[in-house]
């Protein structure tokens, strides 16, 4: 418990602060229920889209101003464009808005596209830029698909157990790569009208451009071998089961298109597998393809001035984060506090408070997918019963979207209450039977680790596979902790290996790595909240040594911040300009090893009032915290996330839990 517990006159500006927040929080809520906000990436998945429109011949679905001003937007004063917010600039990213800016039809001669050619040239050109980039250009004419790895068709005949298949990569590989063994094999070429080259971005001059894939010097170079047979058995036409490959992965295709147009829940698999119906000569009016387009076009992002595409949506992410911070806060108790009555508005009364609680907890449950995925292939003694992270994504829900989710119904009640003890029930146990070999959990899938995936040459993004990771590990934990006695629980061996764990992966420092958040706050953060609820007793060291860490890498402004290049350097671990969200993450771990008994140093107790002063410092007049940083993770050191309502629902649980501690501390 905190030492020094606020008085009321300390704890007001936290109650104002609260209110507002849980009134803005309201207001950004959907009738239907569930709350919804933008998902940023960067740039490149815009200029990807549009390339697609262009072979398929559906630019005139565009607003092409808009997407012309949006990629121009987002240049940076050096010429090119960033992965994620400040990080100077990244190669394959600007190669990919240039393509994109001359495919809308913008001369190399623009300003911006010679100061981009500048940037791009400075960094090594096309040539140094990743494969998936290569791969969007060779589809115009732009690179040979000579310097691209092969992938032969004949992969997707590979069924599990068989070591090397489909169903050993992650779930967005595969999502990804089943549609390109369509491409690949094919390599399509398409002449854009008016026709050009992007010869001026090759820094060694396009006529002594080498496309010898890049030996590393290591025992990875036998996949350069092997990448030489294949392309020797096409030259040959000689690939075994070839049609055979290629039709398997087509009906793979079709078969999880999902009702509403979706693959895979994500932009990289949606685009690939349109490329791949064109690749095949698809109609642009068959029903497989229109379907495709709407669910890219509802992707979009448009505004009076730009338009965009988001990697991803997050409605039942953002839905459970919102109830558990709006929970966390106070609401489902008794509303907004009595002193915030006398200095403003009530966001809304009681009754509709807990109504916005009840239907965002009843759209919850229409969201169980109750349906076998691909999951199930190696997991098949599981039951359905998960969530995923997006609308519709029925082969592929998540451990962390189902674990949050469980948390959040079980602190609200529901007019069905039988039904929501069921849901839970059936989503403790998918989220049981996906536990690894290694006692952790992983995102989608189960024992999905071979790390030598990740050294073939078409895996140069390093997110082949979806080991188990001590941040989904440490949800999971934090579930069961949260969870009442009369619910569904794991058996006590599952924890007990969970946490083993968990407590293997903590670092010599203190802290944890984060991998679906930036970074080692997020991971420490949700470590702490594990161990601090399941039995602090226990792992009082290993608490203490978290926290002290999270003490140790305070802001002078009270926050906390930690930038995306600390996946590349860990000396840069903890550091980075104060952001809201990883702020708030820092203070929830902080909170938690407080309110269990074991944080309760001096300095721990002065870095949670000054970072709860950091918050409310921060926070603008309508309630909200303004973020423009990236601190969400695709793949770490290749693909960053800004989820516009992290800032929103991470400060709130933060302010509410501070205050419920003081609260309890001043009894």
């Amino acid at each position: 418990m905190l030492t020094n517990p606020s008085n009321p006159q300390r704890s007001l500006p936290v109650d104002r602060g609260i209110a507002a927040a849980q009134a803005h929080l309201l207001s950004l809520q959907k009738p239907e229920g569930y709350w919804w906000a933008d998902l940023e990436s960067n740039v490149s998945m815009t200029a990807e889209a549009v390339l697609l429109h262009t072979l398929w011949g559906r630019t005139d679905a565009l607003p092409l101003d808009k997407v012309e001003k949006y990629l121009r937007s987002h240049q940076c004063s050096h010429g090119g464009w960033e992965l994620f917010y400040g990080d100077g600039g990244n190669l394959s990213v600007s190669v990919e808005a240039y393509m994109g800016l001359r495919l809308l039809g913008v001369p190399a001669s623009d300003p911006a596209l010679s100061k981009a050619k500048s940037f791009i040239l400075s960094q090594g050109g096309i040539s140094k830029s990743r494969i998936f980039t290569k791969f969007h250009l060779a589809m115009i004419g732009c690179y040979s698909w000579e310097g691209l790895p092969s992938l032969p068709p004949w992969f997707m005949l590979l069924q599990h157990p068989f070591p090397v298949n489909i169903y050993e990569l992650s779930s967005w590989a595969r999502g990804s790569t089943v549609p390109l063994l369509i491409v690949f094999d094919k390599k399509p070429v398409h002449r854009v009208s008016p026709a050009f080259t992007l010869n001026e971005l090759y820094t060694e001059g396009i006529e002594n451009v080498r496309w010898d894939l890049p030996e590393n010097g290591d025992w990875s170079d036998v996949f350069l071998l092997l990448d030489k047979g294949f392309k020797l058995a096409e030259s040959l036409n000689l690939v075994p089961f070839r049609e055979e490959g290629v039709k398997q992965a087509e009906n793979w295709i079709i078969e999880r298109q999902e009702a509403t147009g979706d693959w895979a829940g994500i932009i990289p698999a949606m685009l690939n597998s349109m490329l791949a119906l064109y690749a095949l000569d698809y109609d642009l009016n068959d029903p497989v393809v229109h379907r495709g387009f709407q669910a890219l076009d509802r992707f979009a992002v448009e505004t009076t001035d730009a338009y965009w595409i988001q990697p991803c949506v997050s409605p039942v992410w953002d839905t459970a984060l919102a109830i558990r911070a709006l929970v966390d806060s106070g609401l489902a108790d008794s509303g907004l506090a009595d002193s915030d009555k006398a200095t403003s508005d009530k966001a809304t009364s009681d009754k509709a408070d807990a109504s916005a609680l009840t239907k965002a907890g009843e759209w919850l449950l229409e969201k169980q997918i109750i349906d076998y995925g691909d999951w199930a292939v190696k997991n098949p003694q599981g039951r359905p019963g998960g969530w995923a992270f997006e609308f519709e994504n029925r082969f592929y829900p998540d451990v962390d979207d189902t674990a949050v989710v469980v948390m959040a119904l079980a602190a609200i009640a529901l007019p069905n209450e039988s039904l929501k003890q069921a849901a839970i029930s059936r989503g403790v146990d998918w989220v049981a039977s996906m536990q690894c070999k290694t006692g952790g959990w992983a995102a989608f899938d189960i024992d999905n680790d071979q790390d030598w995936l990740n050294a073939m040459p078409y895996g140069d993004l390093k997110a082949m596979i979806d080991p188990s990771t001590a941040d989904i590990t440490a949800r999971v934990i934090e579930m069961q902790a949260r969870l009442p006695l009369n619910d569904t629980r794991m058996s006590e061996r599952r924890i007990t290996d969970g946490l083993r764990y968990l407590i293997e992966q903590q670092e010599s420092d203190g802290s944890w790595f984060g991998r679906w958040g930036v970074n080692y706050i997020y991971g420490t953060s949700g470590a702490l909240a594990a161990l601090s609820l399941i039995d602090p007793k226990r792992y009082q060291r290993e608490i203490l040594r978290g926290t002290l860490w999270l003490v140790g890498c305070q802001n002078d402004d009270g926050g906390w911040g930690e930038t995306c290049e600390s996946y590349n350097n860990s000396k840069l671990k903890g550091q980075g300009n104060s952001t809201a969200s990883q702020s708030a993450w820092a203070l929830l771990g902080l909170i938690d090893a407080t309110d269990s008994g074991v944080a309760i140093q001096p300095d721990i107790q002065r870095a949670l009032e000054t970072g709860i002063q950091y918050l409310l410092n921060t926070q603008q007049e309508d309630g909200s915290w303004a973020e423009i940083e990236h601190t969400g993770t695709g793949f770490p050191g290749h693909f960053y996330l800004r989820y516009h309502l992290y800032p929103q629902v991470f400060p709130l649980m933060a302010l509410g839990r501070y205050r419920a501690i003081a609260s309890a501390a001043s009894v």
